[in-house]
């Protein structure tokens, strides 16, 4: 047993079992900032209805749903902030926002703070947790992924280093494109990372998937992520990588 008082003590980690409860997306950044060096970018930025998707409930009312459950304008939130005095564009996206999925708005937002991190020559975090693609904004929304991969190539043509934190979950849409681009990917323990989901998959092959299959261990091990890192050392080992990557940049 816990208290919940003691759990957000230790940002949403249970002790005894290291399992990593969500984080919204302000208090991720208040974990990773230092004290008072996150300002806030494109907060003006909201989704709109322009397909009229036909569904007993509305694209807007799902809008404004989850506008009044998490408190954002959309699943993402981006700007800068320092990390143990490096400063670095961020964005984090936020999973009570209609599963963390990217639509116009996400990918916008995430476009536009690599190009401000270019401009004013600033490494790049982004701390994903999504279902993938905002089936509601139809073709649009599967266009963010070529447009945040393309944001992201232009960042690296300037020699500034992204490091990808991967969270529970990153899936789909989001894992296919800036998610699994990072110099360095990192992933919190136990974090659900792919395509598509373990039953979609089995159930299309006809196979049984191995144990553990698309969890952040079963992907370290075969090489498609970096390290694993616990939430109480992130901040550490993000400050690590941003100042050696930062230093050589120089």
């Amino acid at each position: 047993m816990i208290y919940f008082k003691e759990l957000i003590n230790n940002w949403m980690v249970v002790p005894k079992s290291n399992y990593h409860f969500p984080l919204s997306a302000h208090e991720r950044i208040n974990l990773l900032a230092d004290p008072g060096s996150f300002t806030e970018w494109d907060k003006h930025l909201v989704s709109i209805p322009f397909l009229g998707f036909n569904t007993p409930i509305s694209y807007r009312e799902k809008l404004q749903n989850s506008k009044n459950k998490s408190g954002l304008d959309d699943a993402v939130v981006t700007g800068t902030l320092s990390i143990h005095g490096v400063k670095t564009g961020i964005a984090v996206m936020d999973f009570s926002f209609m599963g963390g999925s990217m639509g116009s708005v996400v990918g916008e937002k995430i476009t536009r703070m690599i190009e401000g991190a270019v401009k004013k020559k600033l490494p790049v975090v982004i701390v994903s947790t999504s279902g993938g693609a905002r089936m509601f904004e139809g073709i649009i929304s599967l266009m963010q992924m070529a447009k945040t991969a393309l944001a992201l190539g232009r960042l690296s043509k300037a020699q500034l280093p992204f490091i990808s934190v991967l969270t529970n979950p990153t899936m789909a849409g989001v894992m296919a494109s800036f998610a699994s681009l990072g110099d360095i990917i990192m992933a919190e323990p136990g974090a659900l990372i792919g395509f598509a989901g373990p039953r979609v998959i089995e159930e299309t092959t006809r196979q049984k998937l191995p144990k553990g299959f698309q969890t952040a261990e079963f992907l370290l091990e075969h090489g498609l992520i970096d390290q694993i890192v616990t939430r109480s050392e992130m901040k550490e080992r993000l400050a690590f990588f941003l100042k050696s990557a930062m230093f050589c940049h120089k």
